[in-house]
């Protein structure tokens, strides 16, 4: 539709203006349909609170889900190392028929079947084949093994590390998600402060019009009229693009497929908040890297213990007939074992250096992360200063510079001002009412950085 309209307008052109007028219409005519297919873009809306937004990104973000699979790998994990304390039970059932002479003695001996011609040297030396059945059943039963234990504990602080780093990626997530928000709602003021300027801006070009008409201006200004009004156009087009790239990031946070456009419902206002000075060493990564720290420690700790005995009973029971399904002969088995490893070729001790060398370096990583969210968390309080400052500087800059454009329009319509410094004047106004609001932005940033840093 675009490119079918701005064709046939501008083939229209040659004929309608005069050639020097064309190039200046042309972008005006293009600004306005820009205007309207954007407007058209943003009809379909959907207004939300911040509030709104972080409860949607802390249940349907799809990362969440993620680690939420993660946590059920490493559950499974856990749930596996209790084979240290819990009974091996299995059942088997076997069906043979051999004419070996050792086996076939041994399946008439397990069916309680021997008999005086089974000791026949001749039989016992060349048997006919023979059918055994066997039904088994094997219990394994572990009573001491140290080394399992610090691996279960060590799976068990692997579980407690990933709950930890969730807490930590939500809380990441939902401060994307609020900055993300406060940058839509920065936007959206812009596009409202921008659209004043249009209005501004084509009420001074049609002044300027109907004093060019009266000999009072040159033709220069009112080309600047022109200029002014498309610039100020260009960059509200340019806005409100912004608003839907920022409305498709926070649905992206959110995991929502809907087509609208997401529209702020609090308003761009400062948020004065009592912030910390320092991070808490509870922090949600932090305590998920002393909890990886602790698995390493686990698994060292059960590596030294391997070089101990290990203590497993076992028990069995068996039956065996010649036909299938039946039941002649039967016994048991009971038993204990107690291993010892004494030397394993130098594996144990590697791993005891392996699982040191990662407690070492948890325990750095630990540190690094702590110092850099300190420095950042400086920076975040100096950034609030400033932005506070900037703040206060730029209300006033505001009201001066809204009663000097009122002040150069006056004089300018009683002829006693440049339409230049009019233009300036605008200008100067729209600038200081984008550099208020971004100074709000920059505030409420600030603290929500040192909120997330310190938390």
């Amino acid at each position: 539709m675009f490119c079918h309209i701005s064709y046939t307008v501008s083939s229209l052109l040659p004929i309608l203006l005069p050639p020097k007028k064309r190039f200046m219409k042309i972008k005006f005519l293009i600004a306005i349909i820009v205007l309207v297919i954007s407007n058209k873009d943003l009809e379909a809306q959907q207004k939300l609170t911040k509030k709104e937004v972080l409860d949607q990104v802390a249940s349907n973000n799809l990362n969440l889900d993620i680690i939420d699979q993660e946590y059920n790998i490493a559950l499974a994990d856990y749930n596996q190392s209790s084979a240290m304390f819990l009974p091996d039970i299995s059942a088997s059932y076997t069906g043979i028929y051999t004419d070996s002479p050792l086996n076939v003695f041994g399946s008439k001996l397990n069916q309680a079947i021997v008999g005086q011609q089974d000791f026949n040297p001749v039989l016992l030396n060349d048997p006919d084949g023979y059918h055994d059945f066997s039904a088994k059943l094997e219990l394994k039963q572990p009573i001491l093994n140290f080394d399992k234990k610090y691996e279960r504990e060590a799976a068990k602080v692997k579980l407690d590390a990933i709950k930890y780093q969730k807490v930590r990626a939500k809380e990441q997530l939902q401060f994307e998600a609020e900055k993300m928000y406060m940058q839509l709602q920065l936007t959206h003021k812009m596009v409202t402060v921008l659209e004043q300027a249009v209005k501004t801006a084509e009420v001074n070009r049609s002044n300027a019009v109907n004093f060019f008409d009266q000999g009072y201006i040159q033709k220069s200004d009112v080309l600047s009229a022109d200029i002014r009004v498309n610039d100020v156009k260009n960059q509200l087009f340019v806005a409100k693009i912004n608003v839907n790239n920022l409305s498709d990031g926070l649905k992206l946070l959110m995991n929502s497929r809907s087509q609208e456009t997401i529209v702020p419902k609090d308003s761009l206002i400062t948020e004065d908040l009592a912030l910390p000075d320092s991070i808490s060493h509870n922090r949600a990564d932090i305590m998920a890297m002393n909890s990886v720290t602790q698995a390493y420690d686990n698994l060292k700790t059960s590596a030294k213990k391997t070089l101990l005995p290990r203590l497993n009973a076992f028990a069995s029971y068996e039956t065996h007939d010649k036909h299938v399904l039946a039941v002649d002969g039967g016994g048991y088995l009971l038993g204990m074992q107690l291993h010892w490893n004494i030397f394993d070729g130098n594996q144990r001790k590697a791993k005891i250096q392996r699982h040191q060398a990662q407690v070492n370096k948890t325990l750095l990583e630990t540190q690094n992360t702590i110092d850099m969210a300190n420095t950042e968390l400086s920076h975040a309080i100096r950034m609030r200063e400033e932005a506070n400052e900037k703040l206060n500087l730029y209300a006033l800059a505001v009201k001066q510079s809204e009663e000097y454009l009122r002040i150069k329009m006056d004089r300018f319509q009683q002829g006693l001002e440049k339409y230049a410094d009019v233009l300036i004047a605008e200008t100067s106004f729209s600038q200081k009412q984008l550099a208020y609001y971004q100074a709000i932005f920059e505030l409420n940033y600030a603290q929500a950085y040192i909120k997330y840093l310190a938390n």
